[in-house]
């Protein structure tokens, strides 16, 4: 692998994950700071916010022609958001779900997933499909907001007031936090995106590859940081949330962004392989979460199980380009 795209993908993953940190709490302060109810906070800032790098990866894949990339990032993030993250932090600790709008979350999951393979199945993205997801993301956003308004307690607003807490802000400190966080997000999102397809020419392989191995599990650092700390501190429906809310944006607002910019081959691979993992994924995610008949939790037999789909699915991908 060629020095300076491998050292511009090491900094720019780096880079990433400081920013995206130093952007989703600057944000949830300068939210709160405004007014936003902490349910709000938790629904859109946190768990919608964790997905800024994926947003801003794709688009600029999607811009500089390497829809593959911006393609396998967004899908290939879902995938390591369920198999990786939820099965490594359920591993080392069940995750109990308490959170009624978590649970409500988890069916439009299913049914954004069945969506975004249905549009797929032609083999092409076109702007009208991805308009399609971007007007569906919309109204998630307005149906949060009403579910802010309506004040009912829940769980993840209590633990949003306690993650706050945790990061007091004053006002300029999180204007400052936000701005300083977007901006090293969009230089270092090119930057990622320019080592990656120069690693992806070197090393004969596709840019979707590159996109569901390399740039997603980078880009899901952030997740993956997020739910380790929220369960630490016993966090649980953030930790279940970040990744419910992660992977909406990511299948709505990532793919529809992207879409945007240029329609988006989808190639076989991606229909036979990748689509049918991750909705399997999601599937069990919502089993498990559902409970049915008892409390929902991810234990850490499910964890594991989790974490063997990813592994089997990561070692298929790696297997199939080498041979």
């Amino acid at each position: 692998m060629p020095l300076v795209p491998a050292l511009a993908i090491a900094f720019g993953l780096a880079v990433l994950v400081w920013s995206a940190d130093r952007f989703v709490i600057g944000a949830a302060a300068l939210a709160r700071h405004i007014g936003m109810s902490p349910l709000l906070i938790g629904m859109l800032i946190v768990g919608f916010g964790t997905s800024a790098p994926e947003m801003l990866v794709s688009a600029m894949a999607s811009l500089e022609g390497s829809s593959g990339m911006a393609l396998g990032n967004a899908f290939g993030s879902n995938i390591v958001n369920i198999g990786l993250i939820l099965g490594l932090t359920a591993l080392l600790c069940p995750i109990s779900v308490h959170s009624k709008v978590v649970r409500r979350e988890l069916p439009i999951l299913i049914l954004v997933t069945l969506l975004v393979i249905i549009l797929s199945a032609n083999g092409l993205l076109s702007r009208i499909d991805a308009m399609v997801l971007l007007v569906i993301f919309s109204l998630l956003i307005i149906w949060s907001i009403r579910q802010s308004i309506s004040g009912q307690a829940d769980s993840l607003a209590e633990e949003i007031v306690e993650e706050q807490r945790s990061h007091p802000m004053s006002l300029a400190q999180a204007m400052t936090a936000t701005a300083l966080g977007l901006v090293l997000l969009i230089a270092s999102s090119r930057l990622l995106v320019w080592g990656a397809v120069e690693t992806a020419v070197f090393l004969g392989v596709s840019d979707l590859v590159i996109g569901l191995t390399i740039v997603a599990v980078g880009t899901s650092l952030p997740e993956l940081a997020s739910s380790l700390t929220a369960i630490r501190r016993n966090e649980h429906d953030i930790a279940l949330g970040n990744v419910i809310g992660s992977n909406l944006f990511n299948t709505l607002a990532v793919v529809g962004i992207a879409g945007m910019i240029a329609p988006i081959g989808v190639p076989a691979e991606v229909l036979y392989r990748d689509l049918p993992v991750m909705a399997i994924l999601t599937l069990a995610l919502v089993a498990t979460c559902a409970g049915f008949g008892r409390p929902g939790r991810v234990n850490r037999f499910e964890g594991a199980a989790l974490l063997a789909a990813y592994s089997g699915y990561s070692g298929y991908i790696v297997y199939s380009t080498v041979v």
